[in-house]
């Protein structure tokens, strides 16, 4: 299991709001089995077998180039263990015990 941050940002779009790009990357994940995510301010946190994040990813990549956009800019930060399971909620639990 793995938790990604992902943040697609389109470029080159006559705008500076990205809200509605970022509302179409939601109804994609939504309609994605196997993995869990979350919207954050600043990225989506994206929980599932690696294989099929990275591959959600690329849909989410896809998505500003499917509305117009000449250019897109997406940042990926993984979080993959092979020792012991993690989870987005494992993650926040771990910081809240030890506050």
């Amino acid at each position: 299991m793995a938790v990604v941050s992902v943040s697609v940002v389109p470029i080159g779009t006559g705008s500076t709001s990205v809200s509605p790009y970022v509302a179409r990357c939601q109804k994609v994940l939504e309609g994605e089995e196997g993995i869990k995510f979350q919207l954050t301010p600043m990225a989506t946190i994206i929980e599932g077998e690696l294989d099929a994040v990275l591959d959600v990813i690329k849909k989410l990549h896809n998505v500003p180039f499917d509305e117009g956009a000449k250019r897109v800019l997406t940042t990926i930060i993984v979080d993959d263990r092979k020792d012991k399971p993690i989870s987005m909620q494992g993650k926040l639990d771990s910081v809240r015990s030890k506050l």
